[in-house]
């Protein structure tokens, strides 16, 4: 068998479901297949999430700088973006099921590199210059494994539900990185409280096979593979002249709707503001308000809840209050998270404080998120083109994902204190012993959080879809 027809679209089945049991057979699957992409999607996160939770022991341990984790974490996002593109545009061709498993055992591959790799620099001693190379290059690596999940987990929506209860639908797998990221920063936190950050990394690679394992198992491709009729057959919708069309004719319409760049764009400052709180909360917490490891990964966890029941409510908010409109909750929600993050950023508070604080930033953000960088793009585009709408989304936030890993690390860095007094102490503890300032990197984070919300405000008119 060849690469191409492993992961091609699936044949329909020559053997056909009896008319009798086709909304049974179609409702088993489908269910089967949409929550088993939740909790692998989930699992994804956890290995792209490793990484953050480990990088206030790795900075203090000498072994890398912020600056250096920066670029390691840029070179994820920059790859990840090119990725989200370019497979985004594949998966409308691909079998769901073999693409999306590929990518998360190769996202557990790397996440075990990681893990043995610092377990030898314990061991025999690998400098920290030959590491930062390793991890800059590996985690890079699993950048393009990463964009191999939200593509599959998108289409199958397209694929086994009808147009009428998409949004609801999306908003609830929208939320997997949430769920993802709190599994993320309280189990993989605690295994690095007890065991060492080496261990951070292999325990993810232990959840994404799990997750590997629950795609192969319970996922189907489309319907028509199962013996079923199409979406459009079981829900009734009535038939659009986009249906008869080419995938390559509709993915050329989507990349000259002007909507779509909006969308990017606006989608591009969620994700600087969603990816600095996740990829550097934990560090900000304990350097800049003084929270223990174990204090600081538990605030950013409940942060992450609070993203699940945002993004989950996004749909049923946008579809059923608002009756469709996407601009209004948009509003709505950027001016509540641009209020909730500056409290966050700027004063003080209680370990409770915080949490409410960093809670009601994500449930607002995960609203916005589920709305701007999904529902408005899925929305103008044809059912065949989905992929290739989150293909150029994707790559325009996470492009301005890494830029904000790169700025935010040297803003951290270049803003740091050492201790005036440094004899007698190791550089672990001249690291450890820093001060940072967090006020231009924060100042940095709010603006992104503010031009977020107003590019859809902004610009709403050209966000229509253009019907075929």
């Amino acid at each position: 068998m060849s690469l191409y027809s492993f992961y091609r679209i699936s044949k329909p089945s020559a053997d056909k479901v009896p008319q009798e049991q086709v909304q049974s057979r179609y409702k088993t699957l489908r269910n089967k297949t949409f929550w088993a992409m939740v909790a692998a999607y989930s699992m994804y996160y956890v290995c792209r999430m490793s990484l953050s939770v480990v990088k206030q022991p790795i900075i203090d341990s000498g072994v890398m700088t912020p600056g250096q984790l920066g670029l390691v974490g840029s070179a994820f996002l920059f790859v990840y973006a090119a990725g989200k593109f370019t497979n985004g545009f594949i998966a409308d061709y691909c079998n769901i099921r073999r693409f999306m498993a590929t990518g998360l055992l190769v996202s557990s591959l790397i996440n075990l590199i990681m893990g043995v790799t610092g377990l030898l620099e314990g061991t025999v001693g690998l400098v920290s210059l030959l590491i930062f190379f390793i991890f800059a290059v590996v985690w890079g690596i699993n950048g393009w494994a990463q964009s191999m999940g939200s593509p599959p987990g998108v289409i199958q929506l397209s694929r086994w539900f009808p147009l009428s209860k998409r949004g609801t639908y999306y908003s609830i797998f929208s939320s997997t990185p949430y769920i993802g990221e709190f599994l993320a920063f309280i189990i993989v936190g605690a295994v690095v409280g007890a065991l060492g950050w080496q261990y951070g990394f292999i325990f993810a690679a232990v959840a994404g096979l799990i997750g590997s394992a629950v795609i192969l198992i319970f996922v189907s491709d489309t319907p028509e593979s199962k013996g079923l009729p199409s979406i459009q057959e079981i829900s009734g919708e009535a038939p659009r002249n986009e249906d008869s069309m080419p995938t390559v004719k509709l993915q050329k319409m989507v990349l000259s709707h002007p909507g779509i760049w909006i969308i990017a764009a606006s989608s591009a400052f969620v994700y600087i503001t969603k990816y600095a709180v996740a990829g550097w909360g934990v560090l900000f917490l304990q350097k800049a308000k003084g929270y223990s490891l174990e204090d600081a990964t538990q605030i950013i966890a409940f942060s992450a809840a609070f993203g699940v029941v945002g993004t989950v409510i996004a749909g049923w908010f946008s579809d059923t209050l608002f009756k469709g409109d996407r601009v209004k909750p948009a509003i709505i929600s950027g001016i509540f998270g641009f209020i909730s993050l500056a409290f966050f950023l700027f004063t003080n508070g209680s370990y409770i404080v915080n949490v409410v604080y960093v809670s009601l930033f994500s449930l607002f953000i995960g609203v916005l998120y589920c709305i701007v960088a999904g529902l408005m793009a899925v929305d103008i585009v044809p059912r065949k083109a989905t992929g290739a709408a989150l293909g150029v989304v994707g790559i325009s936030s996470y492009v301005a994902a890494g830029l904000q890993d790169i700025t935010s690390g040297y803003l951290i860095e270049g803003f740091s204190v050492a201790p005036q007094i440094t004899e007698g102490l190791t550089e672990t503890e001249i690291l450890a012993a820093t001060t940072y300032d967090f006020g231009p990197v924060s100042i940095f984070w709010l603006i992104a959080a503010l031009i977020a919300f107003l590019l859809p405000v902004l610009f709403w008119k050209k966000m229509q879809r253009k019907d075929i």
